[in-house]
């Protein structure tokens, strides 16, 4: 399921940037998924730092592929061994625990998040060891439906842009506030098709 703002945003967008109007032009039909499986999506996240699309598609099939559902109550019956067989490193096995415990403790919050502020949620989730901006830029995008992410952090999204608007890196912080200006408040689909030009797997968490 795409997000309620796409077709619009992707109009916007097109008439506001002509570099971004030709990424889209090439990616026809195609939108951003969300997940609407808050406790999934965090822990795609965690899975997905710092490896390739391809990497951690692999590493998500086999993860889930040990239980029928992967629910925080699951995820706290499954062997250490297990994990690591679905290649997963020590680290990231503390920090899909650690989800799983703020889950079971945190049942209001992650039952009412959808009517929660960007800026709440990202407040709250950096709470959990293992979550950083990064990984909250990733939830809001492809769970909450936030239209407008701007994720500096992110490595591919940087590349994406200086490929494309011939920029060398390290990229200027004035240049990406004026990008920021002009993608509002759609920036978030800007980052899909920037990240889209540059893997052949579209992304998604």
């Amino acid at each position: 399921m795409k997000p309620k703002y796409w077709n619009k945003g992707v109009i916007y967008l097109s008439n506001k940037d002509k570099v971004l109007k030709k990424i889209i032009d090439q990616f026809p039909n195609q939108s951003l998924p969300l997940n609407d499986n808050i406790f999934h999506a965090l822990i795609n996240s965690i899975i997905g730092q710092q490896i390739s699309v391809s990497a951690a598609n692999s590493m998500k099939m086999k993860l889930f592929s040990l239980k029928r559902d992967i629910t925080p109550r699951t995820i706290k019956n499954i062997k250490k061994t297990d994990f690591k067989k679905c290649g997963l490193s020590k680290q990231k096995i503390l920090y899909i625990n650690n989800i799983a415990d703020f889950f079971l403790e945190n049942k209001k919050f992650t039952n009412e998040i959808y009517k929660l502020e960007d800026q709440y949620i990202r407040e709250k989730l950096i709470e959990i060891k293992g979550i950083g901006n990064w990984t909250v830029d990733m939830f809001l995008i492809f769970t909450h439906g936030s239209s407008n992410i701007f994720p500096t952090g992110d490595l591919g999204f940087i590349k994406a842009i200086s490929k494309h608007y011939k920029k060398d890196l390290p990229l200027d912080d004035k240049f990406l506030s004026r990008l920021l200006m002009k993608w509002s408040p759609y920036s978030s689909i800007a980052t899909w098709y920037l990240w889209r030009s540059l893997d052949p797997i579209p992304v998604s968490y």
